[in-house]
């Protein structure tokens, strides 16, 4: 539950090609700043007189809404309909989809939003993937490094990921790995989503959660002990 055809529609991101060719996603993070590089000069041939080169290496949809205290650091790529909202803070390497929300006082860094994502409202997002309308809820955070700054692992302790059902860690060989949203997540507020978090497919964590590992889709993440299937 853990792999990049289990958690994300690829039709929904311009990134969809680019995550297609690795088998885990968090294998997509390293090379974020160079595809968004490469795509940003082939927009207008793609998408004929919509995308406009706002700054060097920062391309806007013509339909975005960018509220004029927000910041654009380069690389970066703002879809359609899209809103970046008062004192949003794009430091860079960010592909933001179609009909996003990049809210008040929220930081991207090194990201790809699919469409139809809401970060609305102070949350910090780095070194991530937020699939499908996956939606962050007010104050929530990912957190990318690890307090002892060693490799990140990925703990499926759940064992939802085996055969037999046994816990497996999976070694990324990254230092710097956010969370890994699938399609249709419902983070919960001010919840904190620790370095090597993999969400499954429409799955809810409640509020204030701190999570670790893999979350089987389809699930609703009370707290580390307590984690139900949705009916």
């Amino acid at each position: 539950m853990y792999k990049i055809a289990d958690l994300y529609d690829l039709e929904h991101s311009l990134a969809g090609e680019y995550i297609g060719q690795f088998e885990y996603p968090w294998e997509a993070l390293k090379g974020i700043k160079d595809f968004i590089l490469e795509l940003g000069p082939t927009l207008e041939e793609r998408f004929p007189g919509e995308y406009e080169e706002r700054e060097p290496q920062v391309w806007v949809h013509k339909t975005a809404t960018v509220f004029p205290s927000a910041y654009l650091g380069a690389p970066c790529i703002i879809g359609p309909n899209t809103e970046v909202r008062h004192c949003a803070f794009i430091r860079g390497s960010a592909l933001v989809g179609a009909d996003c929300v990049v809210g008040n006082s929220v930081e991207l860094k090194n990201v790809i939003l699919f469409d139809h994502v809401q970060t609305p409202h102070y949350n910090y997002v780095g070194d991530s993937i937020l699939g499908y309308y996956s939606h962050m809820g007010a104050g929530s955070i990912t957190s990318n490094v690890k307090a002892d700054k060693e490799l990140v692992i990925v703990n499926n302790v759940r064992g939802c990921g085996t055969p037999d059902g046994e816990p497996e860690m999976i070694e990324t060989g990254i230092k710097k790995f956010g969370a890994m949203l699938g399609d249709h997540v419902e983070i919960g507020c001010n919840a904190v989503l620790n370095p090597g978090t993999v969400v499954g497919r429409n799955t809810n964590v409640y509020p204030t959660s701190c999570v670790r590992g893999v979350v089987p889709e389809s699930s609703i993440f009370k707290n580390s002990g307590e984690i139900i299937k949705k009916k």
